[in-house]
């Protein structure tokens, strides 16, 4: 997800809610004048939202800014922290008691989406500008979420691709700045980024940004389409090799000689309230880092006894790290190539799709595509991740799979990541609230990591009832995922808040998990420049499983999972605290 929605996407603040028979928060008649007038502002402050973040619109299908990049540089985000305190006064002059439930809620989930942002920009997490999963070097993706259906979309495309190096040249000097401050990612994580900008260092017509001029809809005359052709293919020429070319040289001349060679925010100025702002921010919980660490040593205790039972029935002998090594090493566990893995992804989605009624009652209308990761960013992204489609509708969601190197992309894993990252994980859960119309954009957008992932990794334990954990591997796979998510407890906080080493932080990964150590080290290399994001997958799952229990045994034989499903998903993506008020209102009416 965007970062700059995660920042906004965070609250620990809000008052009860008023639900109605679908399970949507209801406002009075008496109250609509003022919900209105709020809602007014929510519209005004999304679409400066969208003209301070481009990206974000281009991705939530709002082309009006498709010409633009996001402005990373000091100045901007010095100026978006200013408009965030102006819009907090605003909120604070609204009469709570004049306004619905929902309008009381909408307000205090923005009001605190705003101070958690502004606290972001007071600790300078905005020099943490690249990494090697995010950045400028990654703006290659958004090719895919545009429309190039006219001239007019080639022409944006055009202007966009002209204006690149400016972007690149922002970023280089908030780069500075942040060696300056020493706010910088360790160097064996940094160093993976100029290989990165070589893949993109190769000729115009070979580059990312010219791939939309390969498949140029025949509709648009070849006339019009020509002169838009020559100008993007000099662009990136004479702007876009150059600029990589400035940013590489900074990289290896300035930043990685800087970097430290410890990983973990403690060895970075002020890093410890960053760790705990972006824990925070992350599970929406005042969680302390000493709490989390002992829940994931629990969790990893618990799982792994879970392994020991099923490991036996895998075909495999030995103990459970002899199981885990035989499953990594048997090649009968991996596709042939990236065709057979991606037609395996696409299979596999579509199995579980008509599944999808026996436990929801409501399905989105968007659909969702499964489309491989960029060949150009890869080697170094995670084994799958979820694309949102736009907010009204007019781009599908996608699934989008590592194909690089399948031979270490194993079968037993596939089941699991496409519940979660597909459906019914991230796809019904993001779907279903870019469709709740009656709610504000910025709540339909919402992306509370804890919500959401937890949502994500509690639909994993659906796969028994779903069908599809039918093998022995499979399942040992579904609680090996499991245990990552236990084992990210352990790790992030120990490498953030305890003096762990990256080569610890492995070692306790691999000894406690069936993944191969490709995707264990790319796992570990993202918890060291996204601290706290991994914190919120188990506490959130965590959370939607006590609901679900509290649920079961205030209902006793009135409890329907799908009801459930529906009180949960009903609201958009929520605090965890708001999410148990929702479903405690649910259970008392």
């Amino acid at each position: 997800m965007n970062r700059a929605d995660l920042l906004r996407g965070a609250s620990l603040a809000c008052g009860a809610l008023a639900l109605g028979e679908d399970g949507v928060m209801q406002a009075s008649a008496a109250a609509e004048g003022a919900d209105a007038e709020l809602d007014a502002l929510f519209a005004e402050d999304r679409r400066d939202f969208y003209r301070r973040h481009p990206e974000t619109a281009s991705y939530e299908g709002e082309h009006s800014e498709d010409e633009r990049w996001d402005d990373p540089s000091e100045a901007a985000a010095a100026d978006e922290a200013a408009h965030q305190r102006e819009v907090l006064a605003r909120l604070a002059r609204f009469d709570h008691a004049k306004l619905s439930e929902t309008g009381r809620t909408n307000l205090d989930l923005y009001a605190a989406q705003l101070r958690e942002a502004i606290r972001g920009y007071e600790l300078r997490t905005y020099l943490f500008a690249l990494n090697q999963r995010s950045g400028v070097q990654t703006d290659v993706s958004i090719v895919d979420n545009l429309p190039f259906a006219t001239a007019h979309d080639y022409a944006t495309w055009a202007a966009r691709v002209d204006a690149w190096p400016r972007k690149v040249d922002a970023t280089i000097a908030v780069l500075r700045e942040a060696v300056a401050r020493k706010m910088l990612w360790p160097r064996v994580v940094m160093d993976r980024v100029p290989a990165q900008l070589d893949r993109q260092l190769v000729a115009p017509d070979a580059h990312p940004f010219f791939e939309p001029f390969t498949r140029v809809p025949a509709s648009i005359p070849a006339a019009e389409i020509a002169p838009l052709r020559e100008r993007v293919r000099g662009s990136i020429e004479r702007g876009v090799l150059p600029a990589l070319r400035r940013l590489r040289a900074f990289l290896a001349d300035v930043y990685l000689p800087a970097a430290p060679a410890e990983v973990g925010l403690a060895h970075v100025p002020g890093g410890e309230a960053i760790y705990a702002y972006l824990a925070r921010v992350n599970t929406t919980t005042n969680l302390a880092p000493k709490t989390i660490h002992e829940l994931g040593l629990r969790e990893v205790a618990r799982i792994r006894a879970a392994m020991e039972t099923v490991a036996p029935h895998t075909g495999y002998s030995g103990s459970l790290q002899d199981v885990f090594a035989k499953m990594r090493a048997d090649s009968a566990n991996y596709h042939r190539d990236a065709d057979a893995l991606l037609i395996a992804y696409r299979a596999l989605a579509k199995r579980i799709d008509p599944e999808l009624v026996r436990f929801f009652r409501i399905l989105p209308r968007a659909p969702y595509g499964v489309a491989p990761i960029p060949s150009s960013i890869a080697p170094d992204a995670t084994t799958a991740y979820y694309q949102p489609g736009a907010l009204d509708g007019s781009r599908a969601g996608t699934y989008c799979v590592n194909l690089y190197l399948p031979d270490q992309r194993p079968i037993y894993e596939m089941p699991v990541l496409t519940l979660h990252e597909a459906v019914p994980g991230h796809h019904l859960q993001f779907s279903l609230a870019a469709e709740l119309g009656s709610l504000p954009a910025f709540r339909r957008a919402a992306y509370y990591v804890g919500y959401s992932e937890g949502w994500a990794l509690y639909c994993e334990s659906l796969g028994d009832e779903i069908g599809v954990y039918d093998d022995p591997k499979a399942k040992l796979g579904a609680l090996s995922y499991e245990m990552w998510r236990a084992v990210r407890l352990v790790v992030d906080t120990g490498m953030h808040a305890f003096g762990w080493s990256r080569d610890r932080a492995i070692a306790y990964f691999l000894d406690n998990a069936a993944k191969t150590k490709l995707d264990v080290t790319n796992e570990i290399d993202r918890y060291i420049t996204d601290p706290g994001q991994a914190l919120a997958y188990k506490i959130g799952q965590l959370k939607i499983l006590e609901l679900r229990d509290r649920a079961r045994t205030k209902l006793g034989s009135r409890f329907d999972l799908r009801d459930f499903h529906q009180v949960v998903l009903g609201g958009g993506s929520l605090p965890l605290d708001i999410l148990e008020r929702r479903v405690d209102a649910w259970l008392s009416a």
